[in-house]
């Protein structure tokens, strides 16, 4: 069942109101120039509902993606992937995991496409999400276009894996970053689906052993 996002209220009046003043002009001329204008002026609103779709997910199991887009970067070495959301992707951001937000910063800046690496200094909202197996780093970043990010949760608050932390309003990227080492189960470039899709899950000990055992031997083998 598909829901609408919070912050659409404004954006959908704003939205509304050409089709509302050229309704009440139609009603006493009714003339085809502004039949037209009523079919134009009603395809932002179509675009607003569309734009500002909320649907249910299933959460899945362990890390999971915060976003809906294109896994745009995956580090590996760094423990950061990135997540690019065209205008036509669900934009209601989720927790990658339960924890409890530590830190939170909304900072403001350039309207680079959110594409390009410049976008790092674009507007964005920075989230310390503290979990029971380590730290993750979110930054909710804006594009050119998008210009918005609103949030849904605040420092201090306690979220569950999958609630929504935010949306970012037409086009964006969400960045992670773990302070721990992440055994990432998507390639760059593939689609993924917030709440539904799992990103990977946190290295164990033995798992840090064996990556160190391997290093070694490419090392004496080299």
């Amino acid at each position: 069942m598909a829901m609408l996002a919070k912050g659409v209220r404004k954006p959908l009046l704003l939205s509304s109101l050409p089709l509302v003043v050229v309704s009440i002009l139609y009603i006493f001329f009714n003339s085809n120039l502004l039949l037209y204008l009523l079919i134009t002026f009603s395809l932002p609103i179509f675009f607003t509902l569309y734009f500002f779709r909320d649907p249910e997910r299933e959460i899945n199991d362990n890390i999971i993606s915060p976003a809906d887009g294109k896994v745009q970067v995956l580090d590996k070495e760094e423990n950061v992937i990135e997540i690019f959301m065209n205008v036509w992707d669900v934009h209601v951001n989720r927790a990658p995991l339960s924890g409890s937000i530590e830190a939170e910063e909304h900072k403001k800046g350039l309207h680079l496409p959110a594409f390009s690496e410049a976008a790092e200094k674009n507007e964005h909202r920075f989230l310390l999400l503290d979990t029971e197996y380590g730290e993750i780093k979110i930054w909710q970043i804006s594009g050119m276009i998008g210009r918005r990010i609103v949030p849904y949760v605040n420092k201090g608050d306690l979220v569950d894996k999958g609630e929504k932390i935010g949306m970012i309003r037409f086009g964006s990227k969400v960045k992670l970053e773990f302070s721990k080492d992440v055994d990432f189960v998507v390639e760059k470039g593939q689609r993924v689906k917030a709440g539904e899709t799992t990103l990977g899950l946190w290295k164990t000990k033995k798992d840090l052993n064996d990556d160190e055992a391997e290093r070694e031997d490419n090392k004496n083998g080299a």
